[in-house]
């Protein structure tokens, strides 16, 4: 079953050229893309800086709209993880706001399948995820600041399942983070996904945590998918020059 189906979706951006910005030019984000995801899976997205990948990724999720094509969503709205866990975090908020505000927000709106909640239903569901999450029970009452690059993740990751959303946009989601740290994430996004049965969408420019996390990838370049195909397959057999230039950029351990 397809959680999510793309067809043919084009973005194009109005910029300024020249020396004196005083030029109008486009610049077409993301050209043409059709993708579809299967419901529980992770499907990578990777690219260098630039590919369209996170543009495809904000298009998905509704935060800007194509200039054709569509996507159809099998589900209700998706929900995001964002790449830097110090901006995208209120600093001003207590981490139990910040983690119940998709739920406040949306406490029982219908088309959402979020049956109304409580004062106390909320409460609780906040503790359910933070402790699912891995973050003690005070830091509730904390704000962003007092924690490490790590736990503002996982508040952030908390803030995205709190409302029991089937799919997620993970864009970059670590990659601000020390490589030791990387992977405690990772592995709590994969064991988020087995209890839950979540559905990822993974954008990274990382192959090593694109190979490390997705079932099939698809490669981005100027805005087109190049090459898509199992994890397996397109790593083991890369089918086009650039796909095989990017895997040859991995370093060596």
């Amino acid at each position: 079953m397809n959680i999510l189906k793309c067809e043919n979706i084009v973005k194009t951006f109005r910029v300024r050229r020249g020396p004196l910005r005083q030029g109008r030019g486009a610049v077409r984000a993301v050209d043409g893309v059709s993708l579809s995801i299967e419901k529980g899976e992770t499907f990578g997205l990777v690219g260098e800086s630039g590919s369209g990948k996170t543009t495809l990724g904000k298009v998905i999720l509704g935060i800007i709209k194509p200039d054709s094509g569509t996507v159809e969503l099998a589900t209700g709205k998706p929900q995001v993880i964002f790449q830097d866990p110090y901006n995208s975090l209120d600093p001003k908020m207590r981490v139990r706001d910040i983690v119940a505000e998709g739920l406040v927000v949306n406490n029982g709106r219908a088309g959402l399948n979020l049956p109304y909640c409580s004062g106390v239903d909320i409460r609780k569901k906040v503790e359910q995820v933070t402790d699912l999450v891995g973050l003690p029970k005070t830091a509730a009452d904390k704000y962003p600041h007092q924690f490490s690059g790590g736990e503002r993740q996982r508040i952030a990751i908390a803030r995205a399942v709190i409302t029991d959303p089937e799919f997620i946009v993970c864009d970059e989601p670590v990659s601000s983070l020390d490589v030791t740290i990387q992977l405690q994430i990772l592995n709590l996004l994969k064991e988020i996904q087995k209890e839950l049965g979540i559905t990822y969408l993974f954008i990274s420019h990382d192959l090593r945590v694109i190979k490390y996390m997705c079932d099939r990838v698809a490669v981005m370049k100027q805005g087109k998918i190049v090459e898509e195909g199992t994890t397996e397959t397109l790593y083991s057999e890369p089918s086009t020059e650039y796909t095989k230039l990017l895997l040859s950029s991995i370093p060596k351990i």
